[in-house]
């Protein structure tokens, strides 16, 4: 579903044109409008736009499809944010499961509420109302009808897991091809059940789940999986060939100001032919160059 949401009539820089689930605006409940708000990234760690709808029932991811020089033509109107945002359902315990990691270094079972916390993101105990299943990455104990929690690597492996395997499934049902021979980034449909090789339809599962998990539980979960680390060509590169990736622009590797000197040496020329090897040995003593015979004709003086 498209629509476009405005939070005021005069700035068009508040305006976006966004496709989203019916899901995510509940029309049994018309007064609980679906709010956008920032929450802790569970693979970064920086903020990032999500969208909690519902009476906060449910989470939804939000992704910008960004073009330089984009805009959209709205009615009779520019909207020059040419963005197109993607708000697609999204399991709340990817955002959770930083919280629970922290507080499980202590060893006790806490209640999830003083787990929850963050002074930078305060939206984040949101999350509570929509996650109702933290038995599947916490140990839970209840006391005088209170319960409380502490992470689970194992059960948080476990489910991570389920979650690889359930992906694998998709990918297979949809006929993708993930393996060595996809050489370009969009999907590509396989010819054959024989192209598939499950270790690569894991890798890739795996590296899809990995975009909602610490660098940390993704290097786990692979193990967990029983795949091993795969060595990088650029690994084994000189230091001096390697590149660091950044936000900020690479600097060129090699100083190309250096062929505008006068000292650069430049290769020597190519190896002439037979043809040229003859033409070379003949005399050209007596003869007339070729540029000779375009020279301007010389205008004889009247006596």
């Amino acid at each position: 579903m498209a629509t476009k949401k405005k939070r005021t009539p005069k700035a068009q820089s508040d305006s976006w044109v966004v496709i989203a689930a019916e899901a995510a605006i509940d029309a049994q409940k018309p007064d609980t409008d679906p709010v956008f708000t920032r929450l802790r990234n569970p693979a970064t760690d920086a903020a990032s736009l999500y969208l909690l709808s519902g009476g906060d029932a449910r989470l939804f991811e939000v992704k910008a499809f960004e073009e330089d020089f984009h805009s959209w033509f709205i009615g009779q109107t520019v909207q020059r944010d040419g963005r197109l945002l993607f708000v697609t359902p999204m399991d709340p315990l990817y955002l959770l499961l930083p919280y629970l990691i922290k507080a499980g270094k202590d060893g006790t079972f806490q209640p999830v509420d003083q787990v929850v916390t963050d002074e930078e993101f305060p939206s984040c105990s949101r999350l509570l109302k929509c996650a109702p299943s933290l038995h599947n990455v916490a140990e839970e104990k209840e006391v005088e009808k209170q319960k409380f929690h502490r992470y689970s690597q194992e059960k948080t492996m476990n489910w991570l897991k389920k979650k690889v395997e359930r992906t694998v499934l998709v990918l297979k049902k949809s006929n993708i091809s993930v393996g060595e021979g996809v050489k370009s980034t969009t999907f590509v449909k396989v010819k054959s059940e024989s192209d598939w090789h499950e270790e690569d339809f894991l890798r890739y599962a795996h590296g899809l789940i990995s975009e909602y998990i610490s660098e940390d539980l993704s290097k786990a979960l692979l193990k967990h999986l029983q795949l091993p680390e795969l060595t990088s060509p650029k690994e084994a590169e000189p230091p001096s060939k390697k590149r660091k990736l950044s936000d900020t622009p690479v600097e060129a590797g090699e100083d190309y100001t250096k062929f505008n000197s006068a000292g650069f040496v430049r290769k020597p020329p190519k190896k002439m032919t037979a043809a040229q090897k003859s033409l070379a040995k003949v005399d050209k003593t007596g003869m007339k160059t070729m540029s000779s015979f375009f020279c301007p004709k010389v205008k004889a003086e009247k006596k």
